[in-house]
């Protein structure tokens, strides 16, 4: 790691511990490229393990589909990591933190049974790397001063908004092939908010999967065995508050719950 990208993940490590709103970086700390987001983004999750966070689980991708790449205006995606304390089994309970704003994402996710290296990743091969499909509540939080002012590499260092998952059944037996044909609606006090179908993720969610996996293999890593991994939103993001309840209903996938607490209570 370099001096500058220890000295980005220590300010972006404090303003995550702090749950507040981050102005993003001094100028001299900012990422260069999208590589040196990664190399905060990885340097920033061992910061927030040793500091009590909890052990890393799995990984998000961002911008996957048209919905989502419209409300941020980012073409190409993105991914992010999930630890182990935010991820809840459906229903769950979760509050704000801090003086961030919370906000629930519609997602299909895939629990990997052997690892799955990149590089040259297929669609054939992502499938036969998957153990388990599930739909997904992707909770993920606004910390920022001004998010519209932050760019794409600000964000990926930060794990491009992600705050934990809520996950639902989850199906060993389904055949992620299929995933592409599941369609999905997320509602809110049983107002329904939006919907969609598991080809809006890129034309196919495995293709996602398949990019993750490329993409890690570029930096040297790779996806491994009992990791979670979320695809990407159906609906455009909703900003929730405490006593809201969330229901994403997917068809096969079953129903996730989601009741936003008081933080204060």
């Amino acid at each position: 790691m370099s001096e500058r990208v220890g000295r980005a993940t220590a300010v972006l490590a404090t303003a995550r511990l702090a749950r507040g709103r981050f102005p993003g970086f001094d100028p001299d700390l900012h990422p260069a490229d999208e590589a040196e987001a990664y190399a905060v983004q990885a340097a920033l999750h061992d910061a927030l393990t040793a500091a009590g966070e909890g052990p890393w689980a799995g990984h998000k991708i961002g911008c996957t589909t048209q919905v989502m790449q419209d409300y941020l205006g980012i073409r190409n995606p993105s991914a992010g990591g999930v630890l182990a304390a935010e991820i809840h089994p459906s229903p769950a309970r979760v509050a704000p933190r801090g003086a961030t704003r919370l906000g629930v994402e519609c997602e299909v996710a895939v629990r990997l049974a052997r690892d799955l290296p990149g590089g040259a990743c297929t669609v054939d091969d992502a499938a036969a790397a998957v153990g388990a499909c599930m739909a997904s509540i992707e909770l993920v939080e606004d910390r920022y001063v001004d998010y519209p002012a932050l760019d794409a590499p600000t964000l990926i260092a930060d794990d491009f908004f992600g705050a934990g998952l809520v996950l639902g059944p989850e199906h060993a037996g389904f055949d992620p092939r299929a995933l592409a044909g599941a369609t999905a609606s997320m509602e809110i006090d049983g107002v329904e908010v939006g919907s969609g179908r598991g080809a809006d993720i890129l034309g196919d969610p495995l293709v996602a999967l398949a990019w993750l996996a490329d993409a890690l293999a570029a930096r040297g890593a790779c996806l491994r065995a009992g990791e979670v991994v979320t695809l990407g939103s159906l609906v455009a993001t909703h900003w929730v508050e405490p006593g809201m309840r969330i229901r994403v209903a997917n068809d096969p996938l079953g129903e996730v719950v989601l009741e936003v607490a008081d933080p204060t209570a």
